[in-house]
């Protein structure tokens, strides 16, 4: 038994079963590549959360920054949220969207007033992936075009190709660095660039434009990409740059899709494309939007859902009532809980040759065994990925930093 750091009170854990045996079982009856996307050399044992915070089965606290990969939004088990839970439960667990029932109305109603004019029609999915999937498929229904252009690293579907153009980073790829004004370390934003030109936008535009003489017919489906760009390692693009590909895109008959992560983590936006100044035809979204519980949408115009019905398509679980009750919950929560990125410090980044995985696999560790746990991405692993719920305190980062900043400190010395 132990003390909930929030609450005060009293929680008592009781592991299902010990570590020896939840090892066993993880060998003998889960896929390896469960096994394989374990990146801690000591697996941490999760049994319980509550807001900001995860307990191991031996009642170790962790800071939690990385959410379940950015998902857990506004927190573990929040209160209202599983409330909300709760009280459906007591209701009802599931139908279809071939019945008209409240949850689903309500929360689609509620949703669209969130995003900006024409994107106000929502379909309601039980995962991101199962939203993209969609999208693809509506934009080649709406269109009556084939081919999907998409960054590298962005593995859109497995069964169905699409055409890959390079990611525009301004950190590590060929064009910009450490002191282009658009790098996500760069903190004057001033660089040798001409007032209002940008050469690494110049390049990447031309690579774009490069991928649509020799790789793709005249006319295309769409293009698809994050405007934060994720596991490829919170990749910033520069300033114009998907304005620009916008423009280049319905110029040969597309779409544009920006698969969404933002939900008002950005700070200075609700939604990631808007810090680029531009409103994409579709939208998908998925985890932060149901807190962790599976639930995604894809939202578009009524001339692009019109479209729709050309096909048949059907989804069992997508609107489910529990989920719906459940991703309402953390909306009418998230507006309490908005918080800057700006709250978090920038470290200094002296070159941009990625950290060797063993690196990685060190600070990771002692960052973990300090009590606080985040992620990583990026093409090489080589990208830490900080993503807190929006519960987060001043004293959370602060705490981070500190922990950051010594395990940091350890491997240097240890070099």
């Amino acid at each position: 038994m132990y003390y909930c750091a929030n609450t005060n009170k009293k929680v008592m854990t009781f592991p299902l079963c010990n570590i020896s045996s939840m090892m066993e079982i993880r060998k003998q009856n889960c896929n390896p590549m469960t096994t394989k996307i374990t990146y801690l050399k000591k697996p941490v044992f999760i049994h319980q959360g509550y807001m900001q915070w995860l307990w191991d089965v031996d009642g170790k606290q962790y800071l939690d920054l990385f959410t379940g990969v950015a998902t857990v939004s506004v927190g573990h088990c929040h209160p209202k949220v599983t409330t909300a839970i709760q009280k459906q439960l007591k209701k009802l667990w599931h139908t279809t969207n071939i019945y008209i029932h409240p949850e689903l109305h309500e929360y689609c109603d509620k949703l669209a007033p969130y995003l900006p004019d024409p994107l106000k029609v929502i379909y309601l999915t039980n995962s991101g992936s199962e939203a993209n999937e969609l999208v693809m498929l509506m934009a080649r229904l709406h269109t009556g075009n084939f081919d999907i252009i998409t960054f590298r690293l962005t593995q859109l579907t497995w069964f169905l190709p699409n055409k890959q153009t390079m990611c525009p980073d301004v950190f590590r790829g060929p064009w910009g660095g450490s002191y282009c004004r658009d790098s996500p370390v760069q903190s004057i934003r001033q660089c040798s660039c001409a007032q209002g030109a940008c050469i690494a936008n110049k390049h990447y535009i031309e690579q774009l434009e490069e991928t649509f003489a020799t790789s793709v017919p005249s006319q295309i489906a769409a293009f698809f990409g994050e405007p934060i760009q994720g596991m490829g390692g919170a990749v910033q693009y520069p300033k114009n740059y998907l304005k620009e590909a916008y423009k280049l895109v319905r110029q040969r008959g597309g779409i544009c899709i920006a698969d969404e992560t933002g939900f008002g983590r950005t700070g200075s936006h609700f939604w990631g494309f808007q810090g680029h100044d531009v409103i994409p035809d579709m939208v998908t979204m998925a985890k932060g939007i149901g807190n962790g519980f599976p639930v995604g949408a894809v939202v578009t115009t009524p001339e692009i859902a019109a479209s729709f019905v050309k096909a048949s398509h059907f989804n069992t679980f997508g609107g489910n009532p529990l989920a719906c009750a459940v991703a309402s919950s953390v909306l009418d929560v998230r507006t309490d809980l908005l918080i800057s990125i700006d709250v978090f410090e920038k470290f200094l980044i002296k070159h941009r040759e990625p950290l060797p995985p063993e690196a990685m696999s060190e600070i990771l560790e002692d960052i973990k065994d300090m009590g606080v746990l985040i992620g990583k991405g990026g093409v090489y692993g080589q990208t830490f990925r900080i993503q807190p719920p929006m519960c987060i305190t001043r004293e959370d980062v602060d705490f981070f930093l500190a922990v950051f900043n010594k395990a940091i400190s350890g491997y240097t010395d240890r070099k």
